[in-house]
């Protein structure tokens, strides 16, 4: 049973980092439940508050990388009319258009929010969109390095104890 939990959670923290990529999948706690399948092991002993604050770190990662992309476009200059078209339009963009919405989404959203709000300025509507897309960039590496880490994590204490499992 340890080797499939092993197997299982190794899987787990590689589709964290899928995850980090693909919005149908929350990548950081992905991740973190292959750390707790490693836990569930009998060769790993349990540790609580290593467990809690990598979920506290994943849910926290998980939460901001839906307001990152609205603070982006907030900071390139944007109207609330931008930052709510960003919100919009990331909603409406992975519902209609999967994986690629989560990047048109937001971008297309701040842009036509800025366009509602002032249809004689397209620089600065378009100076927006860009930020919504700036923020969708740092949002996807913030979960790309927690899965990363992640990894890592798992890894380091499969190897303290590999002699254990094999």
């Amino acid at each position: 049973m340890d080797i499939f939990l092993l197997i299982l959670g190794f899987l787990f923290v590689l589709l964290g980092i899928i995850g980090s990529f693909l919005p149908v999948l929350p990548g950081p706690i992905t991740g973190w439940v292959g750390l707790l399948l490693l836990h569930l092991t009998k060769v790993i002993e349990m540790n609580w508050t290593f467990l809690g604050i990598t979920i506290a770190i994943a849910i926290f990662v998980w939460g901001i990388d839906y307001v990152i992309p609205a603070w982006g476009t907030k900071k390139f200059g944007g109207s609330k009319y931008g930052v709510w078209g960003t919100i919009i339009g990331l909603i409406i963009g992975i519902i209609f258009l999967g994986p690629l919405g989560i990047i048109i989404g937001p971008f297309a959203g701040a842009f036509i929010g800025e366009m509602i709000y002032d249809s004689k300025d397209g620089g600065r509507a378009l100076k927006a969109a860009f930020g919504a897309f700036v923020g969708f960039m740092l949002s996807t590496g913030l979960k790309l390095i927690t899965s990363l880490v992640f990894v890592y994590l798992y890894w380091s204490k499969f190897w303290e104890h590999k002699s254990l499992f094999f």
